[in-house]
Protein backbone atom coordinates (compact mmCIF):
# COMPACT_ATOMS: atom_id res chain seq x y z
CA UNK A 1 0.00 0.00 0.00
CA UNK A 2 0.96 3.41 -0.70
CA UNK A 3 2.58 4.96 2.14
CA UNK A 4 0.73 8.21 1.98
CA UNK A 5 -1.91 6.38 2.05
CA UNK A 6 -1.66 4.12 5.03
CA UNK A 7 -0.46 6.92 7.19
CA UNK A 8 -3.93 8.17 7.25
CA UNK A 9 -6.77 7.54 9.44
CA UNK A 10 -10.17 7.67 8.06
CA UNK A 11 -11.16 10.11 11.20
CA UNK A 12 -8.66 12.17 10.11
CA UNK A 13 -8.45 14.99 7.31
CA UNK A 14 -5.44 15.02 5.38
CA UNK A 15 -2.83 17.46 5.29
CA UNK A 16 -3.08 19.88 1.65
CA UNK A 17 0.56 17.67 0.87
CA UNK A 18 -0.75 14.39 1.78
CA UNK A 19 -3.87 15.18 -0.42
CA UNK A 20 -1.85 16.45 -3.28
CA UNK A 21 0.23 12.90 -3.03
CA UNK A 22 -3.28 11.22 -3.09
CA UNK A 23 -4.10 12.96 -6.13
CA UNK A 24 -1.18 12.40 -8.12
CA UNK A 25 -1.46 9.07 -7.84
CA UNK A 26 -4.87 8.73 -8.99
CA UNK A 27 -6.43 8.90 -12.62
CA UNK A 28 -7.39 11.98 -12.95
CA UNK A 29 -6.63 15.94 -11.67
CA UNK A 30 -8.48 18.62 -10.08
CA UNK A 31 -8.88 22.45 -10.07
CA UNK A 32 -11.13 23.96 -7.37
CA UNK A 33 -14.52 26.17 -8.77
CA UNK A 34 -15.90 29.02 -6.95
CA UNK A 35 -18.91 27.55 -4.82
CA UNK A 36 -22.82 28.47 -6.18
CA UNK A 37 -22.48 31.07 -3.37
CA UNK A 38 -19.87 32.97 -4.45
CA UNK A 39 -20.74 32.88 -7.58
CA UNK A 40 -24.47 34.34 -6.69
CA UNK A 41 -22.57 36.37 -4.35
CA UNK A 42 -20.58 37.88 -7.40
CA UNK A 43 -23.66 37.89 -9.78
CA UNK A 44 -26.63 38.69 -7.80
CA UNK A 45 -30.09 38.28 -8.42
CA UNK A 46 -31.84 41.32 -7.12
CA UNK A 47 -34.73 41.72 -5.83
CA UNK A 48 -37.10 43.09 -8.90
CA UNK A 49 -35.21 40.24 -11.05
CA UNK A 50 -36.25 37.74 -8.22
CA UNK A 51 -39.98 38.68 -8.17
CA UNK A 52 -39.71 39.03 -11.95
CA UNK A 53 -38.43 35.17 -11.79
CA UNK A 54 -41.04 34.17 -9.38
CA UNK A 55 -44.14 36.15 -10.93
CA UNK A 56 -42.74 34.20 -14.53
CA UNK A 57 -42.96 30.55 -13.23
CA UNK A 58 -46.27 30.97 -11.46
CA UNK A 59 -47.62 31.85 -15.16
CA UNK A 60 -45.75 29.02 -16.45
CA UNK A 61 -47.10 26.60 -14.02
CA UNK A 62 -51.20 27.84 -14.27
CA UNK A 63 -50.27 26.98 -18.18
CA UNK A 64 -49.04 23.45 -17.50
CA UNK A 65 -52.01 22.70 -15.25
CA UNK A 66 -54.65 24.06 -17.56
CA UNK A 67 -55.36 27.57 -15.42
CA UNK A 68 -54.13 29.65 -18.45
CA UNK A 69 -55.11 28.25 -22.41
CA UNK A 70 -52.13 29.94 -23.40
CA UNK A 71 -49.64 28.56 -25.47
CA UNK A 72 -45.91 27.57 -23.57
CA UNK A 73 -43.36 27.94 -26.60
CA UNK A 74 -39.78 27.54 -25.14
CA UNK A 75 -37.76 28.48 -28.11
CA UNK A 76 -34.23 29.83 -28.98
CA UNK A 77 -30.62 28.16 -30.19
CA UNK A 78 -30.07 24.56 -29.17
CA UNK A 79 -27.09 25.82 -27.32
CA UNK A 80 -25.34 28.97 -26.64
CA UNK A 81 -21.75 29.43 -27.79
CA UNK A 82 -21.70 33.16 -28.94
CA UNK A 83 -23.52 35.16 -25.65
CA UNK A 84 -23.48 38.26 -27.96
CA UNK A 85 -25.35 36.94 -30.95
CA UNK A 86 -27.74 34.79 -27.97
CA UNK A 87 -28.39 38.62 -26.59
CA UNK A 88 -29.52 39.43 -29.98
CA UNK A 89 -31.77 36.68 -30.17
CA UNK A 90 -32.94 37.42 -26.69
CA UNK A 91 -34.37 41.16 -27.65
CA UNK A 92 -35.80 39.53 -31.21
CA UNK A 93 -37.81 37.29 -28.46
CA UNK A 94 -38.49 39.85 -25.96
CA UNK A 95 -39.53 42.04 -28.70
CA UNK A 96 -42.36 39.94 -30.41
CA UNK A 97 -43.40 38.43 -27.02
CA UNK A 98 -46.21 41.43 -25.98
CA UNK A 99 -47.25 40.88 -29.66
CA UNK A 100 -48.41 37.23 -29.44
CA UNK A 101 -48.77 37.31 -25.72
CA UNK A 102 -52.35 36.87 -25.92
CA UNK A 103 -51.43 33.59 -27.16
CA UNK A 104 -48.78 32.03 -26.55
CA UNK A 105 -46.23 32.83 -23.53
CA UNK A 106 -42.61 32.78 -24.60
CA UNK A 107 -39.95 31.58 -23.26
CA UNK A 108 -36.11 31.91 -24.42
CA UNK A 109 -34.09 28.52 -24.44
CA UNK A 110 -30.93 29.45 -22.02
CA UNK A 111 -29.00 26.36 -22.96
CA UNK A 112 -25.27 26.18 -21.53
CA UNK A 113 -25.16 22.24 -21.74
CA UNK A 114 -24.75 20.27 -24.44
CA UNK A 115 -25.71 16.32 -24.02
CA UNK A 116 -23.08 14.02 -25.86
CA UNK A 117 -23.34 10.35 -26.78
CA UNK A 118 -19.96 10.03 -27.10
CA UNK A 119 -17.77 13.53 -27.32
CA UNK A 120 -17.85 16.84 -28.85
CA UNK A 121 -18.31 20.70 -27.62
CA UNK A 122 -20.16 20.03 -23.86
CA UNK A 123 -21.43 23.38 -23.56
CA UNK A 124 -21.14 27.46 -23.17
CA UNK A 125 -20.19 26.68 -19.03
CA UNK A 126 -17.59 23.97 -19.55
CA UNK A 127 -15.75 25.32 -22.98
CA UNK A 128 -16.59 29.32 -23.54
CA UNK A 129 -13.45 29.81 -25.41
CA UNK A 130 -14.26 26.83 -28.29
CA UNK A 131 -11.09 25.31 -27.89
CA UNK A 132 -10.85 22.62 -25.40
CA UNK A 133 -9.17 24.47 -22.83
CA UNK A 134 -12.45 23.75 -20.18
CA UNK A 135 -12.52 27.04 -18.54
CA UNK A 136 -15.26 25.83 -16.48
CA UNK A 137 -14.80 28.66 -13.95
CA UNK A 138 -15.33 30.98 -16.32
CA UNK A 139 -17.98 28.96 -18.65
CA UNK A 140 -20.11 29.68 -15.17
CA UNK A 141 -19.54 33.17 -14.70
CA UNK A 142 -20.46 33.96 -18.20
CA UNK A 143 -23.50 32.04 -18.02
CA UNK A 144 -24.90 33.41 -15.62
CA UNK A 145 -24.38 37.05 -16.16
CA UNK A 146 -26.09 35.90 -19.49
CA UNK A 147 -28.77 35.15 -18.01
CA UNK A 148 -28.93 37.53 -15.87
CA UNK A 149 -28.80 40.23 -18.88
CA UNK A 150 -31.31 38.16 -20.81
CA UNK A 151 -34.07 38.49 -17.56
CA UNK A 152 -33.13 42.32 -17.72
CA UNK A 153 -35.06 41.99 -21.14
CA UNK A 154 -38.04 40.47 -19.64
CA UNK A 155 -37.90 37.22 -20.41
CA UNK A 156 -38.85 33.86 -18.32
CA UNK A 157 -35.68 32.14 -18.99
CA UNK A 158 -35.31 27.71 -19.62
CA UNK A 159 -32.28 25.09 -19.49
CA UNK A 160 -31.87 21.36 -19.88
CA UNK A 161 -30.30 20.63 -16.46
CA UNK A 162 -27.27 18.03 -17.61
CA UNK A 163 -25.03 17.87 -14.72
CA UNK A 164 -26.31 18.27 -11.48
CA UNK A 165 -23.85 20.50 -10.11
CA UNK A 166 -24.27 22.91 -12.11
CA UNK A 167 -27.96 23.41 -11.50
CA UNK A 168 -26.94 25.08 -7.90
CA UNK A 169 -25.31 27.66 -9.79
CA UNK A 170 -28.32 29.08 -12.22
CA UNK A 171 -31.57 27.73 -10.91
CA UNK A 172 -32.66 30.77 -9.24
CA UNK A 173 -32.68 32.21 -12.79
CA UNK A 174 -35.25 29.78 -14.44
CA UNK A 175 -38.60 29.84 -14.95
CA UNK A 176 -38.78 26.43 -16.29
CA UNK A 177 -36.32 23.39 -16.67
CA UNK A 178 -35.71 20.08 -18.54
CA UNK A 179 -34.52 16.54 -18.00
CA UNK A 180 -33.54 15.15 -21.31
CA UNK A 181 -34.31 11.68 -22.79
CA UNK A 182 -30.93 10.02 -21.74
CA UNK A 183 -31.61 11.05 -17.98
CA UNK A 184 -34.62 11.23 -17.41
CA UNK A 185 -34.08 7.68 -16.36
CA UNK A 186 -31.31 9.15 -13.54
CA UNK A 187 -32.49 8.55 -10.13
CA UNK A 188 -29.93 11.70 -9.69
CA UNK A 189 -31.66 13.71 -11.73
CA UNK A 190 -35.24 12.94 -10.23
CA UNK A 191 -33.64 13.72 -7.03
CA UNK A 192 -32.80 16.97 -8.13
CA UNK A 193 -35.78 18.33 -9.64
CA UNK A 194 -37.61 16.74 -6.38
CA UNK A 195 -35.94 20.07 -4.74
CA UNK A 196 -36.40 22.56 -7.01
CA UNK A 197 -39.20 25.01 -7.45
CA UNK A 198 -40.37 25.61 -10.55
CA UNK A 199 -42.40 23.82 -13.37
CA UNK A 200 -39.64 20.76 -14.92
CA UNK A 201 -40.23 18.89 -18.23
CA UNK A 202 -39.22 15.06 -18.65
CA UNK A 203 -38.73 13.57 -22.01
CA UNK A 204 -39.75 10.66 -23.25
CA UNK A 205 -36.74 7.80 -23.67
CA UNK A 206 -34.91 8.06 -26.96
CA UNK A 207 -36.44 4.72 -28.18
CA UNK A 208 -40.13 6.91 -28.04
CA UNK A 209 -41.17 4.94 -25.01
CA UNK A 210 -43.12 7.22 -22.28
CA UNK A 211 -42.59 4.76 -19.55
CA UNK A 212 -39.65 6.46 -18.05
CA UNK A 213 -40.73 9.66 -18.11
CA UNK A 214 -43.48 9.42 -16.51
CA UNK A 215 -41.94 7.27 -13.69
CA UNK A 216 -39.60 10.48 -13.43
CA UNK A 217 -42.55 11.95 -12.80
CA UNK A 218 -43.78 9.99 -10.19
CA UNK A 219 -40.28 9.53 -8.21
CA UNK A 220 -39.87 13.87 -8.74
CA UNK A 221 -42.74 14.78 -6.67
CA UNK A 222 -42.02 12.90 -3.56
CA UNK A 223 -39.80 13.92 -0.94
CA UNK A 224 -36.10 12.68 -1.42
CA UNK A 225 -32.68 12.28 0.79
CA UNK A 226 -29.75 12.39 -1.44
CA UNK A 227 -25.79 12.91 -1.70
CA UNK A 228 -25.54 16.50 -2.80
CA UNK A 229 -23.27 20.19 -2.00
CA UNK A 230 -24.65 22.85 -0.04
CA UNK A 231 -24.38 26.56 -1.62
CA UNK A 232 -20.94 26.87 -0.20
CA UNK A 233 -20.06 23.92 -2.55
CA UNK A 234 -19.30 21.33 0.88
CA UNK A 235 -20.98 17.45 0.51
CA UNK A 236 -24.43 17.57 2.46
CA UNK A 237 -27.19 15.85 2.85
CA UNK A 238 -29.84 16.95 0.79
CA UNK A 239 -33.57 16.61 2.13
CA UNK A 240 -36.55 17.87 -0.74
CA UNK A 241 -39.92 18.45 -0.59
CA UNK A 242 -40.99 17.11 -3.98
CA UNK A 243 -42.08 18.97 -6.86
CA UNK A 244 -45.62 18.63 -8.33
CA UNK A 245 -45.32 20.72 -11.16
CA UNK A 246 -43.52 18.26 -13.73
CA UNK A 247 -44.93 17.43 -16.65
CA UNK A 248 -44.36 15.34 -20.09
CA UNK A 249 -42.13 15.90 -23.11
CA UNK A 250 -42.69 14.30 -26.50
CA UNK A 251 -39.75 14.56 -28.80
CA UNK A 252 -40.32 11.27 -30.83
CA UNK A 253 -38.11 8.18 -30.74
CA UNK A 254 -35.63 5.98 -32.94
CA UNK A 255 -38.93 4.77 -34.29
CA UNK A 256 -40.37 8.14 -35.55
CA UNK A 257 -42.16 10.87 -34.25
CA UNK A 258 -44.93 10.89 -31.61
CA UNK A 259 -46.04 14.22 -32.22
CA UNK A 260 -49.64 12.77 -34.18
CA UNK A 261 -53.00 12.55 -32.57
CA UNK A 262 -52.52 9.18 -31.83
CA UNK A 263 -49.52 9.24 -30.31
CA UNK A 264 -50.44 12.23 -27.75
CA UNK A 265 -54.11 10.24 -26.97
CA UNK A 266 -51.63 7.45 -26.14
CA UNK A 267 -49.77 9.61 -23.66
CA UNK A 268 -52.74 11.39 -22.45
CA UNK A 269 -54.02 7.94 -21.54
CA UNK A 270 -51.08 6.59 -19.94
CA UNK A 271 -50.65 10.17 -17.40
CA UNK A 272 -53.96 10.00 -16.78
CA UNK A 273 -53.77 6.07 -15.42
CA UNK A 274 -50.77 6.74 -13.72
CA UNK A 275 -52.74 9.96 -11.33
CA UNK A 276 -50.95 12.73 -13.30
CA UNK A 277 -51.92 15.93 -15.03
CA UNK A 278 -52.36 15.40 -18.84
CA UNK A 279 -49.85 18.48 -19.33
CA UNK A 280 -48.10 17.61 -22.90
CA UNK A 281 -44.89 19.57 -24.48
CA UNK A 282 -43.94 18.87 -27.95
CA UNK A 283 -40.66 19.28 -28.66
CA UNK A 284 -41.09 19.99 -32.39
CA UNK A 285 -36.90 19.37 -32.99
CA UNK A 286 -35.02 16.17 -32.57
CA UNK A 287 -36.74 12.77 -33.66
CA UNK A 288 -40.17 14.94 -34.60
CA UNK A 289 -38.76 16.83 -37.27
CA UNK A 290 -36.60 14.04 -38.32
CA UNK A 291 -33.77 16.19 -37.23
CA UNK A 292 -33.95 18.73 -39.89
CA UNK A 293 -35.31 21.94 -38.39
CA UNK A 294 -36.83 23.54 -41.43
CA UNK A 295 -39.87 21.02 -40.64
CA UNK A 296 -40.49 22.64 -37.32
CA UNK A 297 -42.87 25.05 -38.82
CA UNK A 298 -45.37 21.82 -39.97
CA UNK A 299 -45.07 19.97 -36.41
CA UNK A 300 -45.98 22.90 -34.54
CA UNK A 301 -49.09 23.39 -37.03
CA UNK A 302 -49.97 19.94 -36.76
CA UNK A 303 -50.12 20.53 -32.89
CA UNK A 304 -52.09 23.80 -33.34
CA UNK A 305 -54.98 21.48 -35.15
CA UNK A 306 -55.20 19.17 -32.42
CA UNK A 307 -55.95 22.11 -29.80
CA UNK A 308 -58.49 23.83 -32.54
CA UNK A 309 -59.54 20.59 -32.56
CA UNK A 310 -60.60 20.18 -29.01
CA UNK A 311 -57.00 18.54 -27.19
CA UNK A 312 -57.03 20.24 -23.60
CA UNK A 313 -53.33 18.42 -23.44
CA UNK A 314 -51.28 19.59 -25.70
CA UNK A 315 -49.82 22.68 -23.42
CA UNK A 316 -46.89 23.53 -24.85
CA UNK A 317 -44.03 23.41 -27.53
CA UNK A 318 -40.55 23.88 -27.88
CA UNK A 319 -38.31 24.65 -30.69
CA UNK A 320 -34.34 25.09 -31.71
CA UNK A 321 -34.22 28.55 -33.42
CA UNK A 322 -31.30 30.80 -33.91
CA UNK A 323 -30.94 34.01 -36.16
CA UNK A 324 -30.19 32.03 -38.97
CA UNK A 325 -30.99 28.61 -40.18
CA UNK A 326 -28.96 25.49 -39.95
CA UNK A 327 -25.52 24.55 -37.87
CA UNK A 328 -21.99 24.75 -38.66
CA UNK A 329 -19.12 22.65 -37.61
CA UNK A 330 -16.56 23.75 -34.87
CA UNK A 331 -13.69 24.69 -36.89
CA UNK A 332 -11.90 27.47 -38.83
CA UNK A 333 -13.84 30.68 -38.69
CA UNK A 334 -17.62 30.73 -37.33
CA UNK A 335 -20.60 32.23 -39.20
CA UNK A 336 -22.58 34.47 -36.67
CA UNK A 337 -25.76 33.40 -35.19
CA UNK A 338 -24.91 29.52 -36.47
CA UNK A 339 -25.72 26.93 -34.15
CA UNK A 340 -22.40 24.84 -33.62
CA UNK A 341 -24.57 21.91 -32.27
CA UNK A 342 -28.32 20.61 -33.35
CA UNK A 343 -29.66 22.60 -37.35
CA UNK A 344 -31.85 25.59 -35.75
CA UNK A 345 -34.43 27.30 -37.41
CA UNK A 346 -33.83 30.96 -38.92
CA UNK A 347 -34.97 33.84 -36.37
CA UNK A 348 -37.36 34.74 -39.39
CA UNK A 349 -38.86 31.61 -40.11
CA UNK A 350 -39.28 31.63 -36.32
CA UNK A 351 -41.30 35.07 -36.14
CA UNK A 352 -43.72 33.84 -39.21
CA UNK A 353 -44.30 30.43 -37.45
CA UNK A 354 -45.00 31.97 -34.23
CA UNK A 355 -46.94 34.60 -35.77
CA UNK A 356 -48.99 32.00 -37.77
CA UNK A 357 -49.79 30.32 -35.36
CA UNK A 358 -50.77 32.94 -32.81
CA UNK A 359 -53.04 34.37 -35.34
CA UNK A 360 -54.90 30.96 -36.15
CA UNK A 361 -54.98 30.39 -32.30
CA UNK A 362 -57.11 33.53 -32.29
CA UNK A 363 -59.55 32.56 -34.90
CA UNK A 364 -60.26 29.87 -32.80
Amino acid sequence: MNSSVSALQLSVVPSPEQAQSLIQHAQRRTRPLPSPAVLRQRLPLNDRQAEQVQTQRQAIRNILNGDDQRLLVVVGPCSIHDADAALEYAQRLADLAPQVEDQMLLVMRAYIEKPRTTVGWKGLVYDPQLDGSGDMAAGLELSRRLMLQMIDLGLPLASELLQPLVAGYIDDLLGWAAIGARTSESQIHRELVSGLDMPVGFKNGTDGSMGIAIDAMRSAAHGHQHFGIDELGRPSLVETLGNPDTHLVLRGGNRGPNHDAMSVAMARAALENAGLEPSIMVDCSHANSGKNPLRQPAVLEDVVDQRLAGDASLRAVMLESHLFDGNQPLSGELRYGVSITDGCLGWDGTERMLRGAAERLRRG
